[in-house]
This record gives structure tokens, sequence and C-alpha cells, in this order.
């Protein structure tokens, strides 16, 4: 019997970028046993250049790279592309999570890690860039909260009537608190809805980074600055505002 051939049309293709031959060789292999295929660049120069010309559908990204940083190349792609990024960072490096965070990055992993993991994460990510992981919305509605309104199903949202330009991460972040606007919405809620994880483990610094990346973008776009606002001890939850205008 002969195994049925792969449609590399339909595989995701991730592109996994170190500098060190023997950690792409084990991403690599543990990404291929899951189903997906791999390209590899050893540096944000050959990165951009697999970017320009190949279907690439995530990235998992080294912090330490040669002359370009993974956080530098992180933040560079954000301005013109939201293909996830999942972040790989020296253990302990709690600086460069959070700038990796702040720049664009989708997730991390400190290393050492369990490869088996990693696929794993990047198979949650694949399946909701795919749209197969939605942010809760039982009625299936758009969200509206005073002048903001959130098209989760429709991947979007305005704010006053003008539209969000918002990356997919973002939205649905954005969505998931418009969902109980005026309430706070816990931590472990958030990492379990939003990026389907349970893992708490640096998890704090993962949404408050995002959080940060939510407001300077939509505070870009005429929405206000602390529409977004910390709960002590309880989350983070969207404030709910009178329209500036009728409509």
């Amino acid at each position: 019997m002969t195994d049925a051939p792969v449609d590399a049309a339909s595989t995701p293709l991730v592109l996994v970028v170190d500098d060190e031959e023997q950690m792409t060789a084990i991403i690599s292999f543990a990404l291929e046993t899951q189903g997906l295929r791999t390209v590899v660049a050893a540096d944000a120069r050959s990165a951009r250049a697999l970017l320009e010309t190949e279907p690439i559908e995530l990235i998992v990204l080294d912090v330490m790279l040669p002359g370009e940083s993974g956080i530098e190349l992180c933040r560079s792609l954000r301005e013109t592309s939201d293909v996830p990024v999942i972040l790989l960072t020296a253990l302990g490096e709690v600086d460069d999570r959070v700038a990796g965070l702040t720049a664009g990055a989708d997730d991390y992993l400190t290393k050492p890690f369990s490869p088996r993991e990693l696929a794993l994460r990047v198979q949650a990510i694949l399946r909701r860039s795919a749209g197969s992981v939605s942010v809760p919305d039982p009625a299936g509605q758009v969200l509206r909260c005073g002048p903001l309104r959130v098209d989760a199903a429709g991947g979007a949202a305005s704010w006053e009537g003008a539209e969000l330009q918002l990356p997919e991460t973002e939205l649905r972040l954005l969505a998931r608190l418009a969902q109980d606007a005026g309430r706070a919405v816990p931590l472990r809620t958030l990492l379990q809805e939003v990026w389907g994880t349970s893992r708490t483990e640096g998890g704090r610094d993962m949404v408050k980074s995002m959080i940060y990346r939510l407001r300077r973008q939509m505070l870009a776009q005429g929405a206000p600055g602390d529409l977004i606002e910390a709960v002590r001890g309880q989350g983070y939850r969207v404030r709910v505002l009178p329209s500036a205008r009728r409509r």
C-alpha cells in the first residue's frame, strides 16, 4: 500500500528563522511530523527573501539572529504583514519577551522548549488564522459598545464609523473584551479564549503587551487611549462610552 500523495498547495508552510542548524533541524522535524511544511532562513535578510517568494503562513523566529535581531524583524514585518509570529527567546529574558510581543509577535517560547509543544502552538495559531477558532459570540451578532463596533466573524472593527485596521490577534482580543463590555474579563479567560491556551506562565506579560499594542493602534486611529483599562486583581475591560455623534 502506498501513502496518499500530499497536496503541498493545501499544506501550511512555516518559515523557521534561526542561525543554529541543529535548532532549525529539530524545529523542522517537529513541525513536519505534524503534517506541516517548512523552509529555513539563518538571518533576517534570507527570511525576507523567502517571504517575498513563498506563501508563508507562520514564522517561528529566534530573537538572537546575526545582524538584525528577531525583534527588529518582527517589528518591520508588522508594518506590512499580519503573518503570525512565534518568538523564541532565551530562558529568563523577560525584556526580550515583552519587547517581542510589543513588536507584534503572537506568542513566544523560551529555550529550551519542547518541540511538541511548539508544534501544537503552531497548529493552534494556524487554526485560528484559518477561522476555525473564533471569538465567542453565541448569537453570531455584531458587538456594539457605544461608538465601538466589532464584527468578529467578518474580521472588522470600527470606531465612530471609521474602520480600525487591526491585526487578527488584536481583533480577537478586542472582540472578547467587547463581548463583556463594562465588565472585567479575567486574564485566564483571555488566554483560553483568545490564545487557546491554559498556560499562565508568562501569560500576564503576553496579555499586557498585546493590550498595550491594541491601545496604541486604536489611539492612532481615533479611539481614546483609555478605552481599554486594567482592573486591578480582575483583568481588563472595555469602557462603554456614549457615541460622539448621533447615528
